[in-house]
């Protein structure tokens, strides 16, 4: 048995889950996510519980079992609590700001940066930091590491864009020495 697809998902109270046919939808404070689940897994709902099972020990249902059921528990824990995601940027004259629903970025190219927040996704800048929210932890992911892929850090300065607390590892760079 899966060791995370057997473990249970515990639903707050304030909490809405409705499963019907494929489909799960769960509602929170929030706000709303859905998912398809694959035909070969089975949702059960009791009470404050949804248990996850599978028809099969094949080695596709066994993947797809911990999957779904961790999909669903980011679900429900987006709803309720929402999730974050912190980046930092470090250089000198490199800040970030948002204007409406654009993040404007100054990472020491020629040019600015504008990137278009997508829908359920909130950002907060304060010059150097970066804040991305909301309940979808997926995309909450991609969108971080697409702000991050724009300057990532370099090695020799550590200058660029970096998750808040990632560990850069420099580099010593060019010595000059005697023959």
């Amino acid at each position: 048995m899966s060791r995370i697809g057997k473990n249970p998902i515990n639903i707050p109270e304030s909490v809405k889950i409705l499963i019907s046919g494929e489909n799960v939808s769960v509602t929170g404070s929030k706000g709303s996510l859905s998912f398809n689940v694959h035909k070969d897994i089975l949702v059960n709902h009791d009470k404050n519980i949804v248990n996850v099972t599978r028809l099969t020990d094949s080695k596709e249902h066994k993947a797809l079992h911990g999957t779904t059921r961790q999909l669903l528990s980011n679900m429900v824990i987006g709803v309720s609590e929402g999730f974050t995601k912190e980046l930092e940027i470090i250089g000198v004259g490199y800040q970030a700001k948002v204007q409406g629903s654009r993040l404007h970025l100054q990472l020491g190219f020629s040019h600015d940066i504008f990137f278009d927040v997508p829908d359920g996704i909130l950002i907060t800048a304060n010059k150097t930091e970066i804040k991305v929210e909301g309940v979808d932890k997926q995309l909450i992911g991609a969108v971080s590491a697409k702000i991050r892929s724009f300057r990532p850090p370099e090695p020799y300065k550590g200058k660029g864009v970096r998750y808040k607390g990632e560990f850069v590892r420099s580099k010593q760079g060019k010595t000059v020495g005697a023959k």
